[in-house]
């Protein structure tokens, strides 16, 4: 595969740097929608919203679940910031499946004092680490 079209990415979590590559295309949720990333891009930052993430190099995909932080974009490279990220293998189905139900009870009843936007990016990581692991 030709590397004038491949970029650098790093993601890296207040626990570790998950990860550190090369990539054709990047594809992931931001607060303003789903974007995708080439080589090239204009400069950037973005605010990440809860959702998957999609690292595409050549016929290779990797995906993960991608649930809040910043992302940097250069011509060259890109860099995610993000508080929380997981490999579909480090996801645990049942609570994640757990957390939607929850998510999914709290915006349904909707009583006093209840945080409906916590509720809503509580059920929006549930959602995503469910599909990636499917």
């Amino acid at each position: 595969m030709a590397d004038e079209n491949r970029f650098t990415i790093r993601i890296i979590t207040p626990d570790r740097v998950f990860y550190e590559g090369k990539a054709e295309m990047v594809e992931f949720n931001t607060v303003e929608g789903e974007v995708g990333i080439y080589k090239n891009h204009i400069p950037m930052t973005m605010i990440i919203k809860p959702g998957i993430l999609c690292i595409t190099d050549g016929e290779e995909e990797k995906i993960a679940a991608l649930h809040a932080g910043f992302v940097e974009v250069l011509p060259e490279a890109i860099t995610i910031l993000a508080e929380i990220i997981e490999w579909p293998d480090e996801i645990n189905v049942e609570r994640a499946e757990a957390a939607r139900e929850r998510a999914e009870k709290r915006l349904r009843e909707k009583g006093p004092g209840t945080d409906m936007a916590r509720a809503e990016a509580a059920l929006q990581r549930s959602i995503a680490r469910i599909s990636v692991i499917r």
